[in-house]
């Protein structure tokens, strides 16, 4: 059959590149060609070298086109031979695919083995972007003479793969500056213009300490209590740093299941597991240039320790279902409520990771032992909480709650006096403010009890660590079963066993020559 290559070159040319859609525009382009050529599929694939794979991106059959994500890993020695095979030619008939040394590998993906292969090197201005596959059912479907055509449009193929390559690049930027601008607004909607209440008295130390490590990049540890304001000086220290202008990514260790630890930290694939339907880049990503804030960082699992060691050394994540690594600019700081090194001594906390973390700790003093700080505090919860009110008339403090605030002890810290603050708003209605549950309180734990209060430890962990130990006294060791002591616990036996990793309690062939009370 005679062919005007010209009109055949032109036609070819205007259908495929005709729209960036690319399965749009190859579907087009096939529709055309399959009068010259015998093809029942074209495919477009992408070479990505530093990944080791080959990518398919987009299919045509006389179904219609449609976008792929099918990624083939090719072995070293194929990399090899596709970079050192001398003048390869451009295009190549295949017969059988599957004992070719390159074309076997993605036919057999594919699922094409009983097919028929040409197969046309796309290259533009010097580099080897990849190829344009046509097959067909069956052996020995093609002819030079199809491949001599196919060759025609190796220039106008390789234009638009690289087309759709770099307008692919632009919607993935455009869409990860849209979730990251997500990101930050939520971030700011939770973010309220808080000021330090103290930092010339109770915190002065603190924030001498925070000026003087804010212009580095060292890691920052933050000790204190639970309430007492460690992410108020995370975000100082970040304010004060030459970071001021990148991201501030808080991340709370103990609120994300160890199921999805790793996606929320380093992102994952497309495809990576199910419901993966796009990429989706980590807390440490979102944070380049900037500093990421973790929070509770006694609550990480040991495998997540191990990651974050990892992240620490290498300066670099790797995304799940990802195949290459990837850099990150980051300033971390960590904080904790938790004895650490008691952590470590029970093997629930990695010492190498906590001298890494632990380059320059600040202890922020709790609310009892800065109660200087308390009339400020007071204020200015009351304008805060006044305005999200909505209440018009600013509240008065009745005469002896000063007295009453300054002698109790704070165990929840700041926090608790906002949200005192808040509760005596809602009931004061008008009146001045009064705080009498604390004059309770305070009979409540007078005496002996206020001794037994300064003995005894009220941390969470210790509590729960002590009153699960008992139970399983008294089942003899038992976890689970009718005499178990997740029944007398009301929980299930698997939960349970995981609070005990948790805490350090040893159980079945762990708790062998062990004391519970330990």
């Amino acid at each position: 059959m005679h062919v005007d290559e010209k009109e055949f070159f032109r036609e070819a040319t205007l259908r495929i590149c005709g729209s960036l859609e690319i399965e749009k525009a190859l579907w087009r382009c096939f529709v055309y060609i399959r009068d010259f050529i015998p093809a029942d599929t074209i495919m477009f694939s992408h070479l990505v070298p530093e990944m080791g794979v080959q990518k398919f991106l987009a299919e045509a059959t006389v179904e219609g086109g449609s976008r792929q994500n099918l990624a083939i890993s090719l072995p070293p020695e194929t990399w090899a031979m596709i970079r050192t095979r001398e003048n390869p030619m451009d295009v190549a008939v295949i017969d059988r695919p599957e004992d070719h040394p390159v074309a076997k590998y993605s036919i057999r993906h594919l699922g094409r083995e009983n097919s028929s292969l040409i197969i046309a090197r796309l290259i533009l201005d010097g580099q080897y972007l990849g190829g344009c596959s046509v097959l067909a059912k069956g052996q020995r479907r093609f002819t030079e003479e199809h491949a001599r055509l196919l060759s025609l449009l190796k220039d106008p193929f390789a234009i638009a793969l690289s087309n759709f390559l770099r307008f692919q690049e632009v919607h993935d930027l455009k869409e990860q500056l849209a979730d990251d601008n997500r990101y930050l607004q939520n971030e700011l909607r939770q973010i309220t213009s808080e000021e330090i209440i103290g930092a010339d008295f109770g915190l002065k130390g603190v924030m001498d300490m925070v000026r003087d490590v804010a212009p580095l990049n060292s890691p920052v540890m933050l000790l204190g209590e639970t309430g007492t304001g460690k992410e108020l000086i995370a975000r100082a220290i970040h304010n004060l740093s030459p970071r001021r202008s990148g991201p501030f990514i808080k991340v709370n260790c103990g609120a994300i299941p160890d199921s999805l630890m790793d996606s929320e930290l380093f992102g994952h694939e497309r495809g990576a597991f199910t419901g993966a339907h796009s990429q989706k880049r980590g807390r440490f990503e979102r944070a380049y240039g900037g500093t990421i804030f973790l929070d509770e960082i006694g609550e990480l699992s040991p495998d997540a320790q191990v990651r974050l060691l990892r992240v620490l050394q290498e300066k670099e994540i790797e995304r799940v279902g990802g195949t290459k690594p990837v850099k990150v600019d980051i300033r971390v700081i960590a904080a904790t409520h938790r004895d650490l090194q008691e952590m470590i001594r029970e093997d629930r906390f990695r010492e190498d990771l906590f001298f890494r973390l632990q380059v320059f700790p600040i202890s922020i003093p709790p609310l009892r032992k800065r109660k200087g700080d308390i009339p400020a505090l007071l204020q200015y919860f009351i304008l805060k909480k006044s305005r999200e009110m909505g209440n018009k008339n600013i509240s008065i403090v009745a005469e002896d709650a000063m007295d009453q605030l300054m002698g109790y002890q704070w165990p929840g810290n700041v926090r608790e006096l906002e949200n005192a603050v808040e509760r005596a708003l809602i009931l004061c209605k008008g009146k001045p403010l009064e705080f009498n549950e604390f004059i309770t309180q305070k009979r409540r734990i007078g005496g002996n009890e206020s001794r037994l209060l300064k003995e005894k430890s009220y941390d969470m962990d210790t509590a729960m660590r002590e009153h699960i130990s008992y139970v399983l006294k008294m089942t003899g060791g038992k976890v689970g079963g009718d005499q178990g002591a997740a029944v007398l616990l009301g929980i299930n036996p698997s939960t349970l066993r995981h609070k005990m990793r948790k805490l350090g309690i040893p159980f079945g062939r762990k708790a062998e020559g062990a004391s519970l009370s330990d």
